[in-house]
């Protein structure tokens, strides 16, 4: 069956047109049964970018986020990858060592990462400073964990190493933990704070006290405790992935570019 309206230039036949073949469109003069035949086929254009090799059809940006997170070069060099085995390992186990240690300060505070921490942490409440009081005291916390994630982007987007960041996502959720003991002395302001400052330099102290959360300090604590446990686990399989993808790509350090 010919169509009543031309699918190009939406044509309505009239009474008027009875005359004329009832596969040609009056107003333009297409063929209907032709021009509807040739807009189910691929261009010859199109088929001809569809067997180029170098051709990248365009990705939603979902598409692009997954293909950058997942990206590994096509060379991965059997020395370097060995050595990201053991990194991913030793972080692993130093991952478990924090998951375990739970909520406590003894173990986290006197940790190697809390003192990488620390100036980042100090600097954060120097950089959010101009945005008033409030931002100023989470400043610090803030830095601490947004500094890993920026990182993150860095390797992610610019230095095209995805192994790298997974490390600094781990960093993130190891942040999130080394900030829970802080979190959970609020009600009592008694952990040593950076000049000798008083209770009234406590970060989450006074935050919570100014949310009118304190009651809930330990409930909060717990989850900062959890989402970095969550982010670390989650930054180790990422590598883990990462790791087995290369693994297909393994060549002699010197047969690599």
């Amino acid at each position: 069956m010919y169509p009543i309206i031309c699918p190009k230039c939406r044509y309505q036949r009239q009474a008027a047109d009875v005359n004329l073949h009832a596969d040609i469109c009056p107003a333009c003069g297409i063929v209907y049964s032709k021009w509807l035949a040739r807009q189910q086929e691929p261009s010859a254009a199109v088929e001809e970018l569809a067997h180029d090799p170098d051709y990248e059809p365009s990705l939603s940006l979902s598409q692009q986020l997954k293909a950058e997170f997942t990206y590994v070069p096509a060379q991965v060099p059997r020395e370097a990858y060995w050595a990201r085995v053991v990194t991913l390992a030793a972080f692993a186990l130093w991952g478990g060592y924090f998951i375990t240690a739970g909520v406590d300060w003894e173990k986290l505070g006197g940790s190697f990462m809390h003192n990488i921490n620390l100036p980042f942490h100090e600097f954060g409440h120097v950089l959010f400073m101009p945005f008033g009081r409030f931002m100023m005291i989470l400043g610090g916390s803030l830095f601490q964990v947004l500094l890993p994630l920026m990182l993150m982007c860095v390797f992610i987007f610019k230095q095209r190493d995805t192994f790298a960041a997974s490390i600094m996502l781990w960093w993130c959720g190891q942040s999130f933990i080394d900030l829970s003991p802080y979190v959970a002395d609020a009600q009592y302001r008694a952990l040593p704070l950076i000049g000798g400052g008083g209770e009234e330099s406590h970060d989450w102290g006074n935050l919570l006290t100014m949310l009118q959360l304190l009651p809930h300090t330990q409930t909060i604590a717990k989850g900062f405790f959890l989402v970095g446990a969550l982010i670390l686990l989650s930054a180790l399989m990422w590598g883990w992935f990462i790791l087995q993808k290369q693994k297909k790509n393994l060549v002699n350090f010197l047969d690599a570019p």
